[in-house]
């Protein structure tokens, strides 16, 4: 979320008109994300699951929270929850998320040790849409690093964080300039945006 921020900062797409935060909403009070965008002047939410007596009542509140701000795109940045199909459709072909692997690989949860345990010489992060079905999608860009002999679940997440902060923002910056067409056969770059690679590799990362 703050690499998406920054982002956004840097090239000043507010002043601009092109775009802005509208707010960061979160089901956990200590996330650090609504610390740094109340710093930043964003508008914050806290809303806690645990007040609620199951997903479909937590979803309902959260998506009136939401479009409150009436977004036009939604990003989901560590936000551990399985949503469900009323919350996936209510913003569907304007949601992404980001998942630490390379989809269709090591869906769910610990992607790094599955990684490690399946013994993949290649590991990475991907941006995808949003869908009623977990980590599944399509897919927008991916990122790919090497999986070293030394490696620890520690070591691999953090090389791969590094590549998760270049592509998350890139495929934001995609959507916010018209460049994503969204239908029925997935998602695909606009023509218009003469980009010849959707991978990231480990050397752009470093």
């Amino acid at each position: 979320m703050k690499a998406i921020v920054e982002h956004a900062r840097k090239n000043a797409w507010q002043a601009q008109g092109v775009a802005r935060v509208a707010a960061v909403v979160s089901n956990r009070a200590d996330a650090g994300g609504l610390a740094y965008a109340a710093e930043q002047g964003i508008p914050t939410v806290f809303l806690s699951h645990k007040d609620f007596a199951n997903r479909e009542a937590y979803d309902a509140e959260l998506m009136k929270r939401i479009d409150a701000f009436a977004p036009d795109l939604v990003v989901l940045a560590g936000f551990m929850r399985i949503l469900t199909p009323a919350f996936t459709n209510h913003y569907a072909r304007r949601m992404f998320n980001i998942h630490p692997s390379i989809l269709p690989n090591f869906k769910g949860l610990h992607t790094h040790e599955q990684a490690l345990k399946a013994g993949v010489k290649v590991h990475g992060a991907t941006v995808h849409g949003v869908t009623a079905e977990l980590d599944h999608g399509p897919i927008v860009m991916q990122s790919c690093v090497p999986v070293l002999a030394d490696d620890d679940a520690d070591t691999l997440a953090a090389r791969v964080l590094k590549t998760e902060h270049i592509i998350y923002p890139q495929v934001v910056e995609w959507f916010v300039h018209g460049g994503l067409i969204w239908d029925e056969a997935g998602i695909r770059l606009h023509p218009k945006l003469g980009v010849v690679s959707q991978t990231v590799f480990a050397n752009d990362a470093s």
